[in-house]
């Protein structure tokens, strides 16, 4: 574990700038932290990016978290999923297809990875399709508020509005979508509040976008550029589940979270102080040589270890199972429509990026399978 990360917040607000910073690098370190929500808490969140989205289950801890993570995971129940994959996502995934398939080229970042969950997540929360450009350029500036504040600060209201008339129509006239389902859950008898459902919405819509089309898009370079193991699974499709949670560990889309110290504590024979903001490493604990051999090394075929790029904990994404469907199935309707592919360098293809990291463009070309 190392102390001191160096950064330059001379343009951050006062309220988001660290104090005393540490950075908990190993599996074991970051495994410990997110499982005590009491010493290591997610309440900062409260002043960063709740200063954007509002209060929601990201910022709560303790008794409060668990009764909003309980109803709001009735959006995500299982037979829901099951529903999702034939009705939603696998054919928004084919039409995606449809529309460069004729042409033998794409580039499956901007043609693909980042489209189909932006019209998988419009379709669960029953937004029409003509608002996605709208909802998506908000969410990525809330999501990049560390650089422009007042952009954020737009975004967030924007959103509040947008979300308020939809929480209205719900409520005179019920949906089955995920909206819905908040505008009529109910705690100890009583009703989320406006407030409660849009703040959720709009930790919602940035989560169910970044990190899926992050982690699709990572997939697909490291299979482009590992031949070997994507011939593997072009010949077997019953592979891809592994490469999912390979790519996962691999080459983690969000590489950090972070908590605050409520107390004077130890972590890894490490003195944390009271009050300090420990950055949890996500993407270095994925890669622990005390966990994986050869964490460095991309192989589908090792033996299955639980990665962290979920995080763990009380606070465990609650998005998971969809994130995983959503990577399968649309590497599924990749690989029954189309074969041959082959990357080109245009445009530099390579994962990059702090804490979210992904390729911003893979131009392939291939042939459509009869």
């Amino acid at each position: 574990m190392f102390h001191g990360t160096v950064m330059d917040y001379s343009e951050t607000p006062e309220s988001l700038r660290p104090t005393d910073s540490y950075a908990a690098v190993s599996y074991s370190a970051v495994n410990t932290a997110l499982r005590d929500s009491q010493v290591f808490s997610s309440k900062f969140y409260d002043s960063t990016i709740g200063i954007f989205m509002g209060p929601t289950i990201l910022a709560m801890d303790g008794t409060m978290h668990r009764a909003h993570r309980n109803l709001v995971a009735t959006a995500f129940k299982p037979q829901s999923l099951r529903r999702w994959e034939p009705e939603i996502v696998r054919p928004i995934c084919d039409a995606l297809i449809d529309e460069f398939a004729v042409r033998g080229s794409a580039d499956l970042i901007r043609e693909f990875t980042f489209e189909f969950p932006t019209r998988v997540i419009a379709r669960l929360l029953g937004l029409p399709e003509r608002d996605l450009p709208f909802f998506r350029k908000a969410a990525v500036a809330i999501i990049n508020y560390a650089n422009k504040v007042p952009r954020a600060l737009q975004a967030s209201e924007e959103l509040k509005e947008y979300f308020l008339g939809h929480i209205e129509q719900r409520r005179s006239d019920p949906a089955d979508d995920i909206i819905g389902d908040l505008a009529t859950a109910e705690i100890d008898g009583e009703k989320l509040t406006d407030r409660a459902i849009y703040s959720f919405l709009r930790l919602l819509l940035p989560a169910g976008l970044e990190t899926t089309y992050r982690s699709s898009g990572n997939l697909l370079y490291l299979l482009l550029t590992h031949p070997d193991q994507f011939d593997r699974i072009q010949q077997r499709h019953d592979l891809i589940p592994q490469a999912v949670e390979e790519g996962l560990r691999y080459e983690t889309p969000l590489t950090m979270v972070q908590r605050a110290v409520t107390e004077d504590t130890e972590l890894d024979g490490v003195a944390i102080p009271g009050g300090a903001v420990l950055d949890l490493c996500l993407g270095s604990a994925n890669r622990d040589e005390a966990r994986w051999e050869r964490p460095e090394e991309f192989d589908i075929f090792r033996t299955h270890t639980p990665h962290i790029s979920f995080t763990a904990g009380a606070h465990t994404c609650l998005g998971l199972h969809l994130a995983r469907m959503e990577t399968r199935v649309a590497m599924e309707c990749l690989l029954n429509r189309l074969t041959g592919f082959t990357l080109l360098p245009e445009g530099d293809p390579h994962i990059f990026g702090q804490p979210f990291r992904s390729p911003n463009t893979l131009r392939v070309t291939f042939d459509v399978i009869a």
